[in-house]
């Protein structure tokens, strides 16, 4: 594959390697269990995404009630860009520590 100005580019859409992927993936550590976080962290998670929601971001996920960590895959990557982008008051106001 080339680039479109004619430099070498690596076609990175699936792994070189599906068979060493395969063989290998019963051999690989489970993953580590998600840390809970304190109750503390996790009402200002909670408090945080009903406040985006509040100022226009309808589709802001919950937190995770264990982890407080907000799962990035509940969004599109176009929303999430836009955000960062569109929304920097809200994000100002919901997140005052930040």
């Amino acid at each position: 594959m080339y680039t479109e100005y004619g430099a070498p580019r690596e076609d990175k859409s699936k792994p070189w390697n599906d068979e060493a992927h395969r063989t290998c993936a019963p051999m690989l550590p489970p993953p580590p269990k998600p840390q809970p976080a304190e109750p503390a962290r996790i009402a200002a998670a909670q408090k945080e995404s009903a406040c985006l929601r509040a100022e226009g971001i309808s589709w802001y996920p919950d937190p995770d009630p264990v982890t407080a960590q907000i799962d990035e895959r509940k969004g599109t990557p176009e929303q999430w860009s836009s955000l960062k982008r569109d929304h920097l008051d809200a994000l100002k106001k919901c997140r005052p520590e930040g």
